[in-house]
């Protein structure tokens, strides 16, 4: 008799269970409750899909800041570059861009998840849409063993027998794609301890008013570095956007991956130019006060800022906005030096989850074999994508995570 396996949630996780679960033997039905497959695959990358990052273990491994070991088997099995030969096989062509980042050639999300979907259909995995899933049935075979998971029990009531099961429901992260935070229910009525979630990769909102006044601007080849204490947890060079709440863009989204858990203390700051020393930018600073001895100090900053923040930017770092610049104080350039140099951008907090590119948190990885993906707690049940506590940086990477781990979970499942 063969092997049945039940995957909830039909995301980039379950489609690759679903495909390494039925080309493994298993027969496969995967239950979805939206109306379509593949809903958030639709909408990373902007809709072109950042398929994977076409990058080695070990520079992998670096881009995720929670629980990388972990990953260590699933990447192994299924790598970036199994996932890029996958969909070029399939008739998907894949262009690798800068930062290695793959794309879907056509630049359509919807091309892989249609790929992802053939392929499920080519192995026979019976996809059921609209299909609410209540909770996970279980029975103890003998004393002192594990619980065994032996189905699902739809909210219809309806109750679905399997040998197998997986949990790849996803995170809480853009809840229009049928995020609802599920999975984590049936997780802890499993036994499981579930990492409280938070959003990463997510924008942070302004305790000042300033930055808000900036809505729009772009900064490109700034440094962004957050630290606890004496301790930095983050510092990378690259591009932020100011928004209408506060701060977003790639270093933004990368920094908030590494915000101190609860209460902590942190500070961020940003430097508008890297690429000088302070030296060499109080040198650059002492040329533009002379050459402009006369104007206000206000008027000479567009040489060093964009005309936008120049404009506020006296008042920003604590200076008179009409001071011509040969009444410029030693202590006064000093406070310009450390505006360019560590401005200090001072959160108030994150956006709402809801808004996050991913979540943070989720089943506990000690609670799971690293090398199966099965549960420690209940025989049969395996755990794939998001739902587990593990985020990475942005650049194709959390994509990567859900399809190895429900590449490696799916085949596992079918053993």
């Amino acid at each position: 008799m063969s092997n049945q396996v039940l995957i909830i949630g039909a995301g980039a996780a379950g489609l690759m269970a679903a495909i390494h679960a039925s080309r493994a033997g298993a027969e496969v039905t995967l239950l979805e409750h939206n109306e379509k497959a593949g809903k958030k695959i639709y909408i990373t990358g902007k809709g072109r899909c950042n398929v994977t990052n076409d990058c080695t273990l070990d520079e992998f491994l670096r881009e995720v800041p929670r629980n990388p070991r972990f990953l260590y088997s699933a990447l192994n099995y299924f790598s970036p570059q199994d996932m890029i030969a996958l969909l070029e096989e399939n008739g998907c062509p894949v262009e690798v861009q800068r930062g290695r980042r793959a794309y879907p050639a056509s630049m359509k999300a919807s091309d892989v998840t249609k790929t992802l979907m053939a392929i499920c259909q080519r192995h026979g995995v019976r996809v059921q849409l609209n299909q609410e899933v209540a909770s996970i049935r279980t029975e103890l075979s003998e004393e002192g063993e594990l619980p065994r998971a032996t189905g699902v029990i739809l909210r219809d009531g309806t109750c679905l027998p399997a040998d197998r099961v997986i949990l790849a429901t996803g995170g809480l992260s853009y809840p229009s794609t049928g995020s609802t935070g599920d999975g984590y229910r049936m997780a802890r009525e499993l036994g499981h301890t579930v990492v409280p979630q938070v959003p990463s990769l997510i924008g942070l909102e302004s305790r000042d008013p300033w930055p808000k006044q900036l809505q729009g601007l772009s900064l490109k080849n700034v440094r962004v570095t957050l630290r606890s204490g004496k301790k930095t947890l983050y510092t990378e060079l690259g591009e932020m956007l100011f928004t209408h709440f506060g701060f977003s863009g790639p270093l933004i989204l990368e920094a908030s991956c590494h915000l101190p858990e609860g209460d902590k203390p942190y500070a961020l700051e940003l430097d508008l130019k890297p690429g000088l020393t302070r030296e060499q930018l109080d040198a650059r600073l002492l040329r533009e006060l002379e050459a402009g001895a006369k104007k206000q100090l206000k008027n000479v900053l567009p040489a060093l800022l964009p005309a936008s923040l120049a404009e506020i930017f006296c008042p920003v770092c604590g200076l008179p906005e009409g001071i011509p610049c040969n009444q410029v104080t030693t202590a006064q350039r000093e406070k310009l030096l450390n505006g360019l140099k560590q401005l200090p951008l001072n959160v108030l907090g994150r956006r709402p989850i809801a808004e996050a590119v991913v979540t943070r948190g989720g089943v506990n990885v000690k609670e799971v074999n690293p090398g199966t993906m099965e549960s420690k707690r209940v025989q049969g049940v395996y755990f794939a994508g998001e739902i587990l506590d593990v985020d990475a940086h942005t650049g194709g990477y959390n994509l990567q995570i859900a399809f190895a781990t429900g590449a490696l979970a799916g085949r596992s499942s079918a053993e």
